[in-house]
């Protein structure tokens, strides 16, 4: 997956250094990236915002974020290491001329430039326009950016159309921190190195598939955002898409970035659209009222700080996904994604087939079918639900359903398990652009979910309310109710 071990220095300048994204992930990442020597010696780190700060008060902010986000103790040795990378300047990114100050901030001639927009995405045009009239760039340098990348297809191709006036597109990384889960990388090793996989990976053998992305929290003090995106737009778009191409997606050539994002193009383009016609049988839309999270009382959707009591908006989305292509036809792959869930939960279920003859019916009625659980979140790891016999010298064999558990902590007790953001920034500093997104997959993505967002306006379809502390509406039980099939739990 990795261009090179080695890599040329980089100047990483962190666009909105301040916010809450640097605070609570880029620089704790950067921080662990530094503790496994894993950060060339030269690189440095530059941190841009608006407010009146210097590179001493920067310092001082960042071992102020990790002292409050990095759940371990910081490292003397490793934090002055780590502090001497970092810099500040103070530039308002609306205003050119101050981009100025990059060019004795940089140095283009030994390290390459890689910039970091952890800014809202209207700034996008202002910052490639500073960057562009200040004449920093060059063809080594790099961008990376934050989702949302526009709300619907329209704005995204304007956000698109704007960086590519300034960055080719080989020069542009597209973050979705998923894309850099442990568990969701595995799927490839999973899928393509073992054939006890490859050979039943299709609609011979697997009945169908659930992803599921639950969320324990609210709003969390971001209505306004949240209100106008909705979980649909906010999770689903990205995350939820993303885990479904590496799930299903052809064998790629290669584990190129060009192999792997033509197959998860060609996968996006046969998902079968869902229209005005059907939306109210392939979907279902939630929105969260007061209920109970691990025994506490939690408000209701309505009812938090700042809400419009009219909203609409849903906080929970379950949809039924058909592939149109040989490897999947007929095989559904069920997605929900909501917030106020029981607990944070990320798994994939693929539910194989039962078998067409039971000798064993005085153990089950009907064999249960095997299942392979790919956990992703909070405890990274894969299950395979099978049947055994209980041990035992009586007449009759009897079965018991039993898991072998692949826990990748246990497993792989002397290698550490990195986050999203760490594997993904790593790969944006060696110039390694296989797990971004290219311009293609995301505007494919949008059309089909504008599709999905269209016809609920189209036929005014009102979310269904739900308790906080439940898997959301009944009607998402009803959604595989109806084939037959029901959420795993």
């Amino acid at each position: 997956m990795t261009k090179n071990n080695c890599f040329k220095p980089c100047d990483l300048v962190i666009y909105g250094a301040l916010g809450d994204l640097s605070k609570r992930k880029l620089l704790i990442s950067l921080y662990r990236l530094e503790k496994h020597n894993l950060i060339e010696q030269d690189t440095r780190i530059i941190g841009v915002d608006r407010l009146e700060e210097t590179s001493d008060s920067f310092v001082a902010i960042a071992h102020k974020s990790l002292q409050a986000f990095l759940n371990n103790s910081i490292d003397d040795e490793i934090w002055q290491r780590f502090s001497k990378r970092l810099s500040y300047l103070k530039i308002d990114l609306t205003q050119p001329e101050q981009y100025k100050q990059l060019n004795g901030a940089v140095d283009a001639e030994k390290r390459v430039m890689v910039n970091y927009f952890a800014v809202a995405p209207f700034l996008f045009k202002n910052i490639c326009q500073g960057l562009q009239s200040c004449g920093v760039l060059n063809a080594e340098s790099r961008m990376v950016m934050e989702k949302p990348i526009g709300h619907d297809l329209k704005s995204s191709k304007e956000i698109n159309d704007v960086v590519a006036d300034v960055f080719h597109e080989d020069q542009v990384y597209r973050i979705d921190h998923y894309l850099g889960k442990e568990t969701v990388l595995n799927l490839l090793a999973l899928r393509f190195a073992n054939s006890l996989f490859y050979t039943s990976w299709n609609h011979n053998t697997i009945d169908h598939i659930q992803i599921t992305v639950g969320e324990d929290i609210g709003i969390e003090g971001r209505w306004d955002y949240f209100d106008k995106t909705g979980q649909l737009r906010d999770m689903l778009q990205n995350h939820l898409l993303q885990i479904l191409t590496f799930v299903t997606m052809e064998p790629p050539a290669n584990l190129s970035a060009e192999s792997i994002h033509m197959e998860k193009i060609k996968l996006l383009k046969a998902l079968r659209p869902i229209t005005a016609r059907n939306v109210d049988d392939k979907t279902v839309r939630g929105q969260y009222t007061a209920g109970f999270i691990k025994g506490n009382s939690v408000p209701g959707y309505l009812e938090e700080e700042g809400a419009n009591t009219e909203s609409t908006t849903e906080s929970f989305v379950a949809i039924r996904v058909d592939i149109d292509n040989w490897r999947w036809s007929g095989v559904p792959v069920y997605m929900r994604t909501g917030k106020r869930m029981p607990n944070k939960r990320t798994e994939i279920v693929v539910n194989f087939k039962n078998l067409p003859h039971n000798i064993f019916k005085d153990s089950f009625h009907e064999l249960p079918a095997n299942k392979l659980v790919i956990h992703l979140q909070p405890n990274e790891g894969v299950d395979v639900m099978m049947l055994n016999k209980v041990p035992g010298i009586d007449g009759n064999i009897k079965l018991q359903q039993t898991k072998l558990d692949l826990s990748f902590s246990e497993t792989f007790k002397k290698n550490r398990i990195f986050g999203g953001y760490e594997k993904l920034i790593l790969e944006a500093l060696r110039g390694n652009p296989t797990l971004f997104l290219s311009r293609e997959e995301i505007e494919q993505a949008w059309t089909w979910v504008d599709s999905i967002q269209d016809a609920w306006q189209h036929n005014h379809t009102p979310p269904k309310p739900y308790p906080a502390g439940s898997w959301g509406p009944v009607a998402s039980v009803a959604l595989l109710a109806r084939d037959g099939r029901a959420w795993e739990e």
